[in-house]
């Protein structure tokens, strides 16, 4: 039998690569969403979840301190007198201010909607205050501090029966329900209401005294705005510190500017009113504040409970949970976060309700909501790190209880207009 020639047998072929897809790699813990581009704020520094250096935190924790504090003493300002107090009654009301300001900012970011917000004292309470001022007749007292704390205690019990509201809205979810209705087309004018309808609480008050409000505003904006452009070429460093830390450095210029002239007697013949505006040591604020002052529960007396002016201070406290929302919304813009999803609002208006509900157990006159002129100084710096608005706290408890070294080391109630526009 002959041998046929068999082909040799083909070679293995290899096994064709899996078309499995390669599992996703989850964010690191902590690392916060991953947002498209498009969403980020341009030429953010440091988001929600990213932090500078301590001195950089220290120092802009110190400057949220300042914006907020001039809001603060202008709310104080505007109502103290009207309740009959002093200048020792308006000290204490300011320390009462800071002290609830940073439980409140703590409590919002740490729980509520972990956004770099500061919570302060709303000027939507003003009309029901001086409201509830107006109805306290002074015929029936023998002095203003009697009135005073009269007013306070009545104030103090509207307020906590008002906070309920927000607390039924906020932990129930309604507030959550509604605000999923929220388009950008409903937010955009809520931001803008907000944050334009302050502007006739502080500039005509600047107008007081234009000898210093006009060159302040004038030089923020050219070291804000020119300053950082025409030293880029220099170098990088020397540029972000004129972006980030500008307000300080024109606090410190304008500052010793109105200390010459109040050196020099430029303000010796001129009204009572504007010697207070303008002059660096007419506010009283440092010389009634005492050295050490912990704001304590019900430090005014018992609460006095009435009907009608607990209804009108509901409305107050649902003006401050719109404000809050849409400054939420702002906030999140600003600091490269994702608009804060209606759970995550609930629970903030509802955090917000305990928070007033804990300023008229502390004596605090009005209710809190978000700063929006600190968030206003976000868009400034450049800088939505959740750590830096955690340290101003710190600043602000311990000015609220060692009150006269230096929160109120601004001798002129000019300076906190400016520090408010």
């Amino acid at each position: 039998m002959g041998e046929t020639n068999q082909p040799p047998p083909p070679p293995p072929v290899a096994a064709p690569p899996s078309m499995m897809p390669m599992p996703m790699m989850a964010p690191a813990v902590g690392a916060g969403a991953i947002h498209p581009p498009h969403e980020q704020f341009h030429h953010l520094a440091y988001c929600v979840h990213s932090n500078p250096s301590w001195v950089q935190v220290a120092a802009l924790a110190f400057l949220h301190y300042l914006v907020m504090l001039g809001s603060t003493v202008m709310l104080a300002s505007t109502i103290v007198p009207a309740m009959g107090g002093n200048a020792g009654d308006k000290a204490r009301v300011i320390q009462s201010f800071l002290f609830m300001s940073g439980i409140n900012t703590m409590l919002q970011t740490l729980i509520g909607t972990r956004l770099p917000t500061i919570m302060n004292a709303s000027f939507a309470f003003v009309v029901p205050v001086l409201s509830i001022a107006r109805d306290i007749d002074s015929n029936d007292f023998t002095n203003n501090h009697q009135r005073f704390l009269h007013t306070m205690r009545t104030t103090q019990g509207a307020l906590i029966v008002a906070s309920i509201l927000n607390m039924i809205l906020g932990f129930s979810t309604i507030w959550g329900a509604y605000a999923k209705k929220f388009s950008p087309v409903i937010m955009t004018p809520v931001v803008c209401v907000v944050g334009l309808g302050l502007f006739e609480l502080g500039f005509p008050q600047v107008g007081k005294c234009v000898e210093i409000g006009l060159p302040m505003l004038i030089l923020a904006v050219i070291v804000q705005q020119y300053v950082p452009r025409y030293f880029s070429h220099i170098h990088e460093r020397i540029t972000y510190l004129f972006e980030r830390y500008s307000l300080l450095l024109c606090i410190g210029i304008v500052w010793a500017f109105a200390a010459i002239l109040t050196a020099a007697g430029a303000y010796n013949h001129v009204s009572p009113k504007t010697q207070q505006h303008c002059r660096t040591d007419k506010s009283f604020l440092m010389s009634s504040a005492p050295w050490i002052k912990i704001p304590y529960p019900f430090q005014w007396g018992t609460p006095i409970f009435t009907a009608g002016h607990s209804f009108g201070m509901m409305g107050a406290v649902l003006v401050g949970a719109f404000e809050s929302t849409g400054a939420h919304f702002a906030t999140a813009r600003l600091a490269g976060a994702t608009p804060p999803p209606g759970h995550v609002l609930s629970r903030s208006v509802g955090l917000q309700g305990i928070g007033m509900f804990l300023e008229g157990i502390f004596g605090a006159p009005a209710g809190s909501s978000v700063s929006v002129e600190n968030i206003g100084l976000l868009g400034l710096t450049k800088i939505g790190s959740r750590r830096v608005i955690q340290i101003s706290t710190g600043f602000m408890i311990f000015f609220s209880i060692f009150g006269n070294p230096f929160v109120h080391a601004f001798g002129c109630l000019e300076f906190f207009f400016l520090l408010f526009c």
